[in-house]
Parts: structure tokens; C-alpha cells; sequence
């Protein structure tokens, strides 16, 4: 009897040890599997491969581009009537099962069969879930059974509201709507509480197939589509026959809208920023999606610039503005154009112009580098160079003048001048620091001076900016940080952007400043003075007023506006125009930045450098002139040689002197425009 007891014991004891290390083992394999499976808590971060979204600079989204969900509703936020559509629709067991509904695919089988056609699925919300986060739409057994444990473990680690609202912040739902809210505003123009019963039935029976169920596409097939979820509802409880009958029988009543941030709230600058996007990620990067882009763009002032120059471009001109900080490089504005859905063509990045007078920037910045002092005094006086025989606006010379009251009034020959004076080397030289002539190379050619070679827009900007920057240059730049899919910061501007580059000395920049300053107090750009603080510009008009322009700075913000038509047909106006809508911009976005005033200016004290030895070569026989020879092309000779360039450089397009026009009153206001 004893015998037989311990026997017993015996036994159940080791059942009990092979039942622990059987769960134990089954446990731990369990546990291992899960392991290897996503973590389901990180789901709201969910984004599809090739979504990107661009911000602007105070986090305001500008675009979302790929398959992306635009809008997203909060928690606790998703209307109860949605939600008892789409459990009608798609999983009317939702609150039973966990995760795998087995009586649900037992239906569906008998159904099908019946129907002798794939009449009704199985799969749950919390298995569509797992499907369009983490696996693949391929049709396989290896994939189902990853669904169902996924499903397994988003019920574990999920609560069944969860699961719901990010099910339809995340379903596809036709017409590039990517969850509830995208639908709601892609069919009906409606937020998501919004939506009356028989809109969210409509919604509700789209999932299975987006594209044939969507109303735009097959409204017959919507109307019997959203029917058959009307009539579920009504099973379910949900809502009463009458309810239902009176759903049925009402019309779509569509008013579709394209889904927001679809389009870019500022299409030229994010066309740019596309550009810029291969340089600093690798193509892996840009492919795995869910990346999102903090740029530069301040979005009220890139609206406020659009207004300026659909307002104020004379004569129905294209126009453009570009606005950037001259410390960072941080490009807060770019209108490269009026209209962009008429013409994606960008005028600040793509369009070469002629900078006129803008460009005597480099010869007066190379002059006082190379000795030359604001007060020194040339002679203002009708000359020619080999043929090339630049004039003044209005053929007005003034004889003996100062560097500085030569700039003030945009005087040619005296731009043209300083080629002589310090040679073409070291004028071609500082236009290069400055961001100038490196992609298109400047010859040797005496129109340069005063604009011939045409140069973009943001270009010019980026050199106007490293002057207000004290010398230094700084790449523009339109991204101030990207993220990736889990937040993490894989590109910084303040780590892995242009730290800049000494272009020029601080007191060249200084004595630049000093006489963009006059330009604006006195001289040509008088239309761009602003009213409380100091204004350092330059006005530039091509031959024939084909391009107009005006750069200017205070010392936090550096803006260019050019007007100009897409033909190079001449705009029978002035720069002045150019320097009015500068200021009209800038007179609405100045208050942004505290008052300040530029560097005094310096005292030089430079030994005077002339042309080097090659520059002295290449421009024998070709002194200055009185006129008479006729002819605007300059043809460089070397001694006993046959008429050549100097520079394998292309010779500028045309050579005929830009006419900036006499200085502007303050009070100038432009012409009507037409």
C-alpha cells in the first residue's frame, strides 16, 4: 500500500516536472518567435516607403509627397459612427476576438462556397493593420501567418481603440486618401465629424477595393457598395431600419477636393529644396520614407512675396524674389515666378539674366581690395575701349567724381574703368568668392563690367548677402534639418551644412556697405529707403530695361526682386519698379528683426595693386578712346596676333550699356501696372 502510494507520487511528480518544462520550453520558444516580430507600439510612427513631408521654418506643413496620410485624427477623436460603419464592413466581431477570428473565417469559407465566388473575407482589422504596417500585400502562406501573429501581439500590446483609430488613420481608401480624414476631405470636403450616415457608410465599404468602389470612378458600384454596409449596420444594431431605408435612398452628393498638402504651398521653392535633397541623403534614404524636412522657408513672408509681385510687376511681367540671411545662408523666401501651375519654370534657380547694373558690385568690391579708396576721383566722360563704347543713362557725364558718388549714380564708364585700374583677374577673382562665374566662367570681356554675363537670381543674392555678412560667403541653403522614419536627426545644418568663407576682407565688405548705403539715401535705388532703418542696394537695369532689378540688405536679411519677361522682349519701364516692390515686401517682414545699422565706414589704408602682367598682355591695344569707332563688341588683341578672346570664356550675349536712370526720389511711385 505504501509501495503503490510512493509509486503514485512518483508519477504525478514527474508529470508535473514534464507539464513545467514542456510550458517552459513552449514559453520560451513563444517568447523567441515574439522576439523577432515588430513592436507594435511604435505604429503611430508608421509611414509608407517614399513619403516625404516639408515644413516650413516654424514646423507649418508645406507639402507631403508619396503615398502619405495627410491628416491624421487624434486620439480619442475618431466619431462613433465611423467606427460602427467600418466594424460593420470589415469585422463585426471585432470587440470578441483577439486578433484571428476563426468563427469569422469559418463564414467566409461557407459563403464563398455557396457563392461559388470570393463574396466575403476573412482577415480582421487588427490583421489589415498588421498587414499594411509591417508586411507586404503578397499572397502567400508564410505572410498570412505572420499576419496572424502579428495580429496576436498588436492585440497584446494595444488596446482595441487603438488598434481601431490607427487602422483608419492608416487604411487606403482610393483617390490617394490615405485614412479616414484624407477620405472624408477627398469625396465630401469634410473633416471627419462631419460626416453624415450615409457619406461614413460610403467610406466604410471602400477597403476592399479602393479603386473600384471609389465614388469618382464607379458611382453605381459605390451606391451598391455602401448599401451593403448600410444594411449591416442595421444587423448590427447600429442604426434603425428607417435609419438605414433613409441613407439608401439618398444621392452621393460628392464634393471631391484635392487632398490637402497634396499640392506645395510654395511649388518653386520646394522644387528647389528636391534639388538639394541628393546631395545630402543617399538614394536608400530618400526610398524608405517617413522622412520629414525642416526647411528654411518662412511661409507667411513667402505668401506675403507672391502677393508683391503679382501686385507689382509692371507691364505684366514675370517676376521674382528671393530673401536670405546673410549669416546662415537660410533662404526664407523664393517666388521664382506668378503662377507656377501656368509655368513650373524657375526664375530665382533656372533663369540666366542679365544683372546690369548689379554686377558692378564685383569691380568697385575688387577696387577698394585692391587699393582704390571710396574718395579717390576718375574722370565720367564718353570713352570707348577697342569698339566697345559704354554710355550713361540719359548720355549725362559728370567729369571729375568719386568712386562712391560713381556707384551712388550707377555710372558706366566708370565700372568700366576699373578693369584697367585693377585688371580683369582681380575682378573675375573676387566674383568667384563671391558665388560668381565658377559654373559659367566670366572672359575677359569690357562689358563685364556692367552686367553681360547673365546670372541667376539666387546667384546674385547669395553675393549681396556675403557683403551684408562682413565678407563672408555663405552657400544658400533651403533645410535647416531632416529626421527619419523613428525622429531621428540624420542631416543638421548647424552640424553638417556651409560654415561659410572668407570672401572678401571686413573692411572691403565695410566700405561696400557703406556705398550701397548712398545708393539708397541719394541715388538710384532711392524707391527701396525704408523708413526706419538703413538700406545697403544696388539697382540694375539690362539693355533695352529688358531686365530690372534691385538687391538690397539691412544687416539680418539680404532680398533681390527682378522683373522681366520670359522672352527678353524689353519692359519699357526702370529699376525703379524693382526697388519699389522691394520695399513693399521688405516693409512688411522688416519688424521681424530688431533695428541695426552697418559698420562705419573703415579707413583704408591699402597699397594700390594694379593689373597683373597677363591682364596688361591681354588688353595691348585696346586703350580707352574717344568715341567715333563704332561697333559694341570689345575684340582683345595680343601684340601681332589675329583679333581673339582673351579667356576661353564665352563672349556675353549683348554689350549695349545698361541704363539704370537717374537717381529716384523717395517718394518715386510706379507706373500703373498694365
Amino acid at each position: 500500500m505504501i509501495r503503490t502510494r510512493r509509486h503514485w507520487i512518483l508519477i504525478g511528480s514527474s508529470a508535473v516536472l514534464i507539464g513545467s518544462g514542456v510550458a517552459l520550453a513552449q514559453s520560451a520558444v513563444l517568447s523567441a518567435f515574439d522576439a523577432t516580430l515588430p513592436d507594435a507600439r511604435g505604429i503611430s510612427r508608421f509611414n509608407r516607403p517614399g513619403t516625404t513631408t516639408l515644413l516650413a521654418s516654424n514646423g507649418e506643413v508645406i507639402q507631403k509627397l508619396g503615398p502619405a496620410t495627410r491628416e491624421k485624427i487624434q486620439p480619442g477623436q475618431m466619431p462613433l459612427l465611423v467606427k460602427q460603419a467600418f466594424i460593420a464592413a470589415e469585422d463585426r466581431r471585432f470587440y470578441d476576438h483577439n486578433g484571428v477570428d476563426f468563427w469569422g473565417i469559418g463564414r467566409a469559407v461557407v459563403r464563398n462556397v455557396r457563392q461559388g465566388a470570393v463574396r466575403e473575407g476573412a482577415s480582421t482589422i487588427t490583421q489589415q493593420l498588421a498587414r499594411t504596417v509591417f508586411l507586404s500585400q503578397d499572397r502567400t502562406i508564410t505572410r498570412k501567418l505572420k499576419e496572424a501573429a502579428l495580429a496576436y501581439k498588436l492585440e497584446r500590446q494595444l488596446s482595441k481603440e487603438q488598434i481601431l483609430e490607427q487602422y483608419l488613420n492608416y487604411v487606403y481608401l482610393g483617390a490617394s486618401a490615405y485614412g479616414l480624414a484624407d477620405a472624408a476631405w477627398v469625396y465630401f470636403s469634410k473633416t471627419p465629424d462631419q460626416l453624415n450616415l450615409q457619406e461614413a457608410a460610403l467610406i466604410a465599404g471602400l477597403p476592399p477595393a479602393p479603386s473600384v468602389y471609389s465614388p469618382l470612378v464607379n458611382p453605381e458600384l459605390a451606391l451598391e457598395r455602401r448599401g451593403i454596409v448600410l444594411n449591416r449596420m442595421e444587423q448590427a444594431g447600429f442604426i434603425t431600419a428607417s435609419e438605414a431605408e433613409q441613407a439608401r435612398s439618398s444621392p452621393l452628393d460628392l464634393k471631391p477636393a484635392i487632398p490637402k498638402y497634396f499640392n506645395s504651398s510654395a511649388p518653386y521653392f520646394t522644387s528647389w529644396v528636391a534639388q538639394q535633397l541628393p546631395q545630402l541623403l543617399t538614394p536608400e534614404q530618400l526610398e524608405v520614407g517617413g522622412l520629414k524636412i525642416r526647411t528654411s522657408l518662412n511661409l507667411d513672408w513667402q505668401r506675403k512675396a507672391q502677393q508683391v509681385v503679382r501686385k507689382f510687376a509692371p507691364y505684366n511681367t514675370e517676376g521674382v524674389i528671393v530673401s536670405m540671411e546673410p549669416g546662415t545662408g537660410l533662404v526664407r523666401v523664393m517666388v521664382g515666378g506668378k503662377n507656377f501651375s501656368s509655368s513650373q519654370f524657375n526664375r530665382a534657380t533656372q533663369g540666366l539674366r542679365s544683372p546690369g547694373s548689379t554686377f558692378k558690385l564685383f569691380p568697385y568690391a575688387a577696387a577698394i581690395s585692391s587699393g582704390v579708396k571710396p574718395e579717390d576721383v576718375f574722370v565720367d566722360s564718353p570713352r570707348c575701349w577697342a569698339g566697345y563704347c559704354p554710355k550713361n543713362f540719359g548720355n549725362k557725364y559728370f567729369g571729375n567724381i568719386s568712386l562712391a558718388d560713381a556707384l551712388k549714380n550707377s555710372l558706366n564708364t566708370v565700372a568700366v574703368q576699373l578693369q584697367d585700374k585693377v585688371g580683369f583677374d582681380a575682378i573675375i577673382s573676387t566674383a568667384n568668392k563671391l558665388g560668381i562665374g565658377n559654373e559659367r566662367p566670366l572672359g575677359k570681356y569690357y562689358p563685364m563690367a556692367i552686367g553681360a554675363y547673365e546670372q541667376t537670381v539666387l546667384d546674385m543674392t547669395a553675393a549681396y548677402a556675403a557683403v551684408a555678412n562682413r565678407g563672408v560667403y555663405v552657400k544658400p541653403m533651403a533645410i535647416e534639418e531632416i529626421r527619419g522614419p523613428q525622429g531621428n536627426v540624420i542631416w543638421s545644418r548647424r552640424i553638417d551644412g556651409d560654415k561659410g568663407r572668407r570672401a572678401i576682407d571686413s573692411e572691403v565688405a565695410d566700405a561696400m556697405n557703406w556705398m550701397l548705403q548712398r545708393v539708397v539715401t541719394g541715388g538710384t535705388g532711392g524707391a527701396a529707403r525704408l523708413d526706419d532703418r538703413p538700406v545697403a542696394g544696388k539697382t540694375g537695369t539690362s539693355e533695352g530695361a529688358r531686365d530690372l532689378w534691385f538687391i538690397g540688405s539691412i544687416p539680418q536679411l539680404t532680398t533681390a526682386v527682378w522683373f522681366g519677361y520670359d522672352n527678353n522682349a524689353e519692359t519699357h519701364s526702370s529699376s525703379s519698379e524693382a526697388a519699389w516692390a522691394w520695399s513693399r515686401f521688405m516693409t512688411q517682414v522688416k519688424d521681424n528683426y530688431n533695428v541695426e545699422n552697418f559698420p562705419a565706414k573703415p579707413a583704408l589704408n591699402r597699397p594700390l595693386k594694379g593689373p597683373t602682367k597677363k591682364d596688361r598682355a591681354a588688353t595691348r591695344g585696346s586703350a580707352p578712346s574717344t568715341p567715333g569707332g563704332g561697333g559694341y563688341q570689345y575684340q582683345p588683341y595680343g601684340e601681332g596676333e589675329a583679333p581673339r578672346p582673351v579667356t576661353p570664356a564665352p563672349a556675353p550675349r549683348r554689350y549695349i550699356a545698361p541704363d539704370d536712370g537717374p537717381p529716384v526720389d523717395e517718394n518715386f511711385r510706379p507706373l500703373p501696372v498694365q
